[in-house]
């Protein structure tokens, strides 16, 4: 029987730090922290056997400057392919292939009202736009909706986007996106067509939140809030609202980088740190009962 070999940590911090100063969207927190990760192996704090271990260990340190949740060392318990974006690309495909294409629930409630849930991610838009169109579509007759977010922790913007056609009535701006390495401005905005029918901009919607809720997920609640079109009933969300890439630094570690950060034309700033606050608080686990009423007093009304 062959003992396992020891994990280096210096190559995973060497490379995790370059990749850092590169990459970082706050150039400035960049330094900082990688001179933080130096400073923490020379004093022997990352000397440990098991990988999960390291990826805790550091991940704290890169989140203890500005609390950037996005910013993190992974775990990956199966061996990740090297290629940038791999890791997390390949336990996307995984969920997606398990979850109707991040579809898992289309329901009709009493009164008219439909439940459409986006979990667990808003997955690339070439892969969902299909199972996505179908449910939003089959919804689209309803008197009123509900877009159940609570156990979504991320995903795609651009899919983002594609979910907001359906539940606007016309092409609209919806973010913009700053990227560090290219210097440059991207707006986001709606389709000005959709495959499929809309449920369109005029009847009751609400979207329900928790503190599961993360990244493209939370820009999808914080758009539509912004805009007025939505009702967001839960609780407060995790607070990301930073684009990263991926990059694989061992063969089950990835260091998550983000390389943006969002600007909503309304409100001029984001949800980063503070997560979306919902309109109407109340516990995660009672939010769709709750937003169900609503939509049923509105309807009466």
């Amino acid at each position: 029987m062959t003992t396992p070999t020891k994990l280096a940590p210096a190559p995973v911090i060497d490379e995790t730090a370059r990749l850092l100063t590169e990459h970082y969207v706050f150039p400035e927190i960049a330094e900082q922290l990688a001179g933080l990760l130096q400073r923490r192996l020379t004093e022997g704090a990352y000397d440990v056997d098991d990988a999960a271990e390291l990826a805790r260990l550091v991940t704290a340190d890169l989140q203890s400057a500005n609390g950037d949740r996005h910013l993190r060392l992974k775990h990956h318990a199966d061996p990740v392919a090297p290629k940038q974006g791999a890791a997390t690309r390949d336990a996307m495909r995984r969920d997606f292939d398990t979850s109707l294409g991040g579809a898992p629930r289309v329901q009709l409630l009493d009164g008219g009202v439909a439940v459409v849930e986006l979990a667990p991610m808003l997955f690339p838009l070439e892969w969902a736009a299909e199972p996505l169109s179908a449910a939003l579509t089959l919804a689209s007759r309803a008197q009123a909706l509900i877009v159940d977010l609570r156990a979504n922790r991320g995903g795609d913007p651009d899919t983002v986007a594609f979910v907001c056609g359906y539940l606007l009535d016309e092409r609209t701006h919806l973010n913009t996106m700053y990227w560090r390495g290219s210097q440059r401005t991207e707006q986001s905005w709606s389709l000005p067509h959709v495959p499929g029918a809309r449920f369109g901009g005029s009847k009751p919607l609400y979207v329900l939140s928790g503190n599961s809720t993360f990244s493209a997920a939370e820009e999808l609640a914080y758009d539509l809030q912004q805009l007025g079109r939505a009702t967001v009933v839960g609780e407060p969300t995790r607070g990301g609202a930073h684009p990263c890439d991926g990059w694989t630094v061992h063969p089950h570690l990835e260091a998550t980088v983000p390389v943006g950060r969002a600007v909503n034309p309304a409100s001029g700033t984001n949800w980063e740190g503070t997560g979306v606050q919902p309109d109407i608080p109340c516990a995660a686990a009672d939010s769709l009962d709750r937003a169900h009423a609503l939509a049923l007093a509105r309807l009466a009304g």
